[in-house]
């Protein structure tokens, strides 16, 4: 019983929701059975007030029987609030007036509270808008093929409410009735033609009604013949009449049915360049023919017609199908406007002559025109004068005689050749014009301006050449302005945007032709097709010079303003810097040594910029001066070391001086004969510094009077005593051997090699052997002073023997 008394409960509570949710598909009002929805109105003007109301009966809602019920509205999904009390018979009201009701449609939901929750019970549906607004522009035409009224209107603006829209009719006689109903929200209709009445006073209007009202157009009242849109007539023929004039006539025929009408028709007609029509008005339908004057000849036109009723207020009908027709031909009238160059043949003695002249317009061509013809002096009665030059083009070269000032020149065509114009061969010596400058007129055309000489003119020519890389020159870029007066022109024969055109102006006074002025412009600029590719001149440690190639004048879309040089580093340090127009390069100074940056230029003109690629570079760790001065150095110093090592090679006595020659006695004469091994003997010299034997390194020998031995004969004294040589001892060490020298009164000087002495000459010299055989020199104890004395003699080989004697 517990498990069942739980479990009704939930079947209820389920039930009232699935209510709920089926709730929503119900009408634009609808009730759960416990609850009611009221509004005063259902649809109400956009922006006024409304009221609603909602009942509760509890009895009749499952659930709700128990407790206090909670009544809450909600609009769409927002929540707002009303006001609740207690009805009669146990009934819940609560009632709701929102002040302003800004919504074209919208859905009110009253709600109860049940299990915590708010649930929909009941739902009112509400739409706002506007009265209908009164139709506009009524117009209606009747077509005579199956004699229907077709009108249309303009409907005017929405009113947000469902609206219906008639078209009505009536008659004198007859009660108003809807003629028809327009579809698709379509603000046009067609009337039947069994609700018309013909060559009688109909009043029509529309009318359109909605939940808040009803608005109607104007009526109408017109005959609906007065308004029949006819067929359009038919062209049959069209000739020129009487031979050569400027008239054309033609004949037509009316749609079948209305010969009987008075018609009003007009005929239209433009030449095939022309894109304007001329229109002739007044011509009387029933007539069938017309004429007409003005006509250029030789010209080919497109004519077309229309017609209507008399009656103000009909409606024309179509253009008829256009026909063609070309004019007749007459001969060229006007005079050409021509330009000329002209210069010396050279030894021939002739005039070579460039002209050039404009095509006649059409109204003085008269036609087609066949060709041009260029005499040396004009036509004759009964002569023909010889022709230069035949032509179909607008230029010719030919060669005059010398001293030429006049040609002449005329157009012919089917029908005859014009009068000759003459062209005075002028000189350029006139005065030039000042101030000449040009503007854009368009995309495709330029304005020139120029100040006014102050002689009079006749008139100017204005020549014109678009500036590309290949030179090439335009024969037809040049015009005449024939004002004197005037000081503009406007240039449109041959003018694109985006190039650069060279302007010339010539004055043509009386007499001569003035010196050209010249000017350059562009009728539309933009930003150049590319930049220019950067080059790298020169880099040091802190400078890199750049250079670039001028951009073709093709590329460059209009005048190039500036340059603008960016850098930057791998630090993200973005420097700039602008450069005139007329620059090929740019030095930038302040860079980091060893450092790389990327480089890029944009090219500007006054419509935008381009930017070109980007360049690495990296900077040098030392300028080109500093590493030139570095090798400069290291090459000084390479040079100076090898001059030195050189003058060191040559130089004696700086050889003597710094690296002394000793002498190798081992290769004297005298170390030929003395022992391999001689015992050293140590000898008493007298006065040394300290007692003991000492070495003998050096032996000085003193020169005897010549053929006499030693020892045999007592040599002759000087009369003044002779300055013995003092003996100089160097003790180096116990163990070093002692330099010994005898230095003479006159100095020391090296003496050449004697001739070999034989043995005898030495007799006073003993040798004494030790035990193993080994020997020394000595001196004998008792030795004379004049005894020379033996000197630069190395015990163990001497290189060389130095000899010296006291003067």
């Amino acid at each position: 019983m517990a498990t069942r008394s739980a479990g009704t409960p939930f079947l209820l509570q389920l039930s009232l929701l699935l209510l709920l949710h089926l709730g929503g598909e119900w009408g634009p009002s609808w009730t759960l059975g416990c609850a009611s929805v009221a509004v005063g109105s259902p649809i109400v003007p956009l922006g006024s007030p409304i009221t609603a109301s909602c009942t509760i009966q509890k009895e009749l809602c499952h659930g709700l029987e128990q407790g206090k019920v909670r009544i809450s509205w909600m609009l769409d999904n927002t929540f707002v609030a009303g006001s609740q009390r207690q009805g009669p018979g146990g009934t819940e009201v609560s009632n709701l007036t929102l002040p302003r009701f800004n919504r074209t449609q919208a859905r009110l939901w009253c709600c109860v509270e049940w299990n915590g929750t708010k649930q929909r019970v009941g739902m009112a549906e509400i739409r706002a808008g506007y009265p209908p607004t009164k139709p506009l522009n009524l117009s209606c035409v009747l077509n005579l093929g199956d004699y229907g009224l077709t009108c249309q209107w303009e409907q005017g603006t929405d009113s947000h409410l469902p609206t219906s829209v008639a078209l009505k009719c009536g008659g004198s006689r007859a009660q108003a009735v809807t003629g028809c109903t327009p579809q698709g929200g379509h603000s046009r209709c067609t009337v039947p033609r069994r609700l018309l009445q013909l060559y009688r006073q109909m009043e029509i209007w529309v009318s359109a009604t909605n939940a808040l009202g009803t608005a109607e157009s104007e009526h109408l009242c017109i005959d609906p013949m007065d308004i029949a849109k006819l067929e359009p007539p038919t062209l049959q023929s069209i000739q020129s009449i009487p031979f050569q004039t400027d008239c054309v006539a033609l004949a037509w025929d009316v749609a079948r049915g209305m010969e009987h009408m008075e018609l009003q028709c007009e005929l239209r007609y433009r030449a095939t360049e022309d894109p304007a029509w001329a229109l002739v008005t007044g011509i009387i339908g029933r007539a069938g023919t017309a004429q007409r004057c003005g006509f250029l000849f030789g010209t080919r036109y497109h004519f077309q017609m229309r017609c209507r009723r008399s009656s103000a207020s009909a409606y024309w009908s179509e253009w008829s199908p256009s026909r063609n027709y070309t004019t007749h031909e007459k001969a060229p009238t006007g005079k050409l406007d021509a330009w000329w160059g002209a210069q010396p043949a050279g030894a021939g003695g002739r005039l070579e002559v460039q002209l050039r002249w404009k095509a006649p317009r059409q109204r003085e061509a008269n036609g087609r025109v066949l060709g041009y013809r260029i005499t040396l002096s004009p036509r004759r009665r009964g002569r023909e004068p010889p022709t230069i030059c035949n032509t179909t083009h607008t230029q010719c070269n030919f060669s005059a005689p010398m001293g030429t000032r006049r040609v002449y020149l005329s157009a012919y065509n089917a029908a005859g050749e014009s009068a000759p114009t003459e062209v005075v061969l002028l000189e350029r010596k006139g005065q030039p014009l000042a101030g000449l400058r040009a503007v854009p007129g368009g995309e495709r055309s330029l304005w020139v301006h120029w100040e006014a000489p102050p002689a009079p003119v006749a008139a100017y020519i204005l020549e014109w050449q678009r500036v590309t890389a290949e030179p090439g020159h335009c024969s037809a870029c040049w015009q005449m302005e024939r004002d004197g007066a005037a000081t503009t022109a406007l240039i449109q024969d041959g003018i694109e945007p985006f190039q650069r055109y060279n302007i010339s102006l010539y004055p043509l006074y009386e007499g001569a032709v003035g010196v050209p002025v010249h000017t350059t412009a562009y009728s539309q600029q933009k930003a150049p097709s590319h930049a220019p590719k950067l080059h790298l001149r020169r880099l040091s440690r802190s400078e890199a010079e750049l250079c670039w190639e001028p951009l073709p004048v093709e590329m460059k879309n209009g005048f190039i303003t500036s340059y603008t040089i960016f850098w930057a580093n791998s630090n993200t340090d973005v420097a700039s810097a602008t450069v005139n127009p007329s620059l090929s390069s740019f030095v930038i100074r302040g860079l980091k040594p060893s450092t790389p940056y990327k480089v890029h230029i944009m090219a500007s003109t006054a419509a935008g910029s381009t930017n070109g690629t980007s360049l690495t570079l990296v900077t040098t760790v030392l300028d080109d001066t500093e590493i030139q001065f570095l090798f400069l150095t290291l090459g000084l110093v390479f040079f100076l070391f090898i001059l030195l090592l050189i003058c060191f090679q040559k130089n004696e006595r700086m050889k003597e001086q710094l690296w002394p020659s000793v002498p190798d006695p081992a290769n004297s004469s005298l170390g030929k004969w003395v022992p391999a091994a001689v015992p050293q003997e140590p000898l008493q010299v007298p006065a040394a510094r300290e007692p003991g034997p000492a070495s003998i390194s050096t032996v000085t020998v003193l020169e005897g009077a010549p053929g006499k031995l030693p020892g045999k004969e007592p040599l002759a004294l000087p009369a003044t005593p002779v300055a013995l040589p003092r003996p100089y001892v160097r003790q180096e060490g116990p163990e070093e051997p002692v330099q010994y020298a005898r230095v003479g009164g006159a100095g020391y000087r090296v003496q050449r090699l004697l001739p070999e002495p034989g043995a005898r000459f030495y007799e006073n010299l003993r040798a004494r052997g030790d035990a193993d055989g080994a020997g020394d020199w000595g001196v004998p104890e008792e030795l004379p002073a004049t005894f020379p004395l033996l000197q630069g003699l190395r015990i163990g080989g001497a290189e060389e023997l130095h000899e010296c004697r006291a003067d």
